[in-house]
């Protein structure tokens, strides 16, 4: 399974901690992030994760593009409720494709948590 990561900033502590609590799990599969988020998950965990650019630098698009091309099977974004971004139509698109192509999406530690121990 490829599984995509991604976090907004002040969402990305909370995706560190859940990379470290279920590193187990997310080994077993083929793991791919936006930039910062995947170079700051594979500092903390070691986990081998394939970057794309920062997500404000075109990596949500990245990862929508590998979404309508099959290349993406699971996708934990971590979003930011309260604070505006500045590619929130990127981060729109990427929503918008994961429903056209059926892909399961968390935006959210309770929903990542429910469909990762649905992995183990």
């Amino acid at each position: 399974m490829i599984i995509a990561l991604i976090s907004h900033d002040k969402m990305k502590p909370e995706m560190i901690d859940f990379a470290k609590k279920y590193k187990d799990v997310l080994k077993q599969h083929k793991l791919v992030a936006t930039g910062t988020t995947g170079h700051k998950i594979i500092e903390a965990t070691g986990l081998n994760i394939k970057c794309f650019r920062s997500g404000p630098l075109g990596g949500d698009q990245e990862i929508g593009a590998q979404v309508a091309n099959g290349n993406i099977d699971l996708i934990f974004f971590f979003r930011d409720p309260l604070t505006a971004q500045p590619h929130e139509p990127d981060v729109s698109a990427l929503l918008r494709l994961s429903d056209v192509y059926k892909i399961p999406l968390a935006t959210n530690i309770s929903t990542a948590e429910f469909i990762i121990e649905s992995l183990k």
